[in-house]
């Protein structure tokens, strides 16, 4: 025989999915603030990059034992190693102003890591050893892994994957010099 009112079983039962409800829409909403901090991220990478590739700046947005990676350039594991090939690209004048954009990403969260895949295309300003400057265009992608580290997402790794990297004539009267 039933014991107490009618339609308790039901009440609990509604009680029940509405908490589960509440929890489920609390974690879908984390889930697109983390996807939101990790665009952020990718935001000030590339804003580092096009700051003179800012050593300090990028190195910064590596855990400990990050890795920066691109395909046939270099593998710089660690804050030393990524510090390193930043400094080096910056004290070598290569690259006058470039213009990352990293486009369609696609990020995946799972607690506190996370991947994530982008398109690239970068423009940049290429000084020749001859001291002429040529244009460059590279098209390619980004293929990631962060971690929420003290509530921060870093990244854990970066893989650049370069499908081109060719000039683009510009003729050189009509781009304004540097100020």
């Amino acid at each position: 025989m039933a014991t107490g009112s009618p339609g308790e079983g039901l009440l609990d039962s509604c009680e029940h999915r509405g908490n589960f409800m509440a929890n489920r829409l609390e974690q879908r909403i984390q889930i697109l603030e983390d996807i939101e901090a990790i665009k952020k991220l990718k935001a000030r990478y590339c804003a580092h990059c096009d700051d003179d590739h800012n050593p300090d700046a990028l190195t910064a947005l590596f855990v400990e034992d990050g890795v920066w990676e691109a395909s046939g350039i270099i593998r710089a594991e660690g804050h030393d190693a990524i510090r390193a090939y930043f400094s080096g690209l910056r004290a070598s004048g290569r690259i006058r102003n470039s213009a990352h954009n990293a486009l369609n990403p696609q990020i995946e969260v799972a607690a506190d890591t996370a991947t994530g895949h982008w398109r690239l295309i970068m423009l940049y300003t290429g000084n020749l050893p001859t001291g002429e400057v040529q244009y460059f265009r590279i098209v390619g992608w980004y293929r990631e892994e962060y971690v929420r580290v003290d509530g921060e997402w870093l990244f854990q790794s970066l893989y650049c994957q370069v499908e081109e990297n060719a000039p683009y004539p510009v003729e050189a009267d009509r781009i304004p010099s540097p100020q």
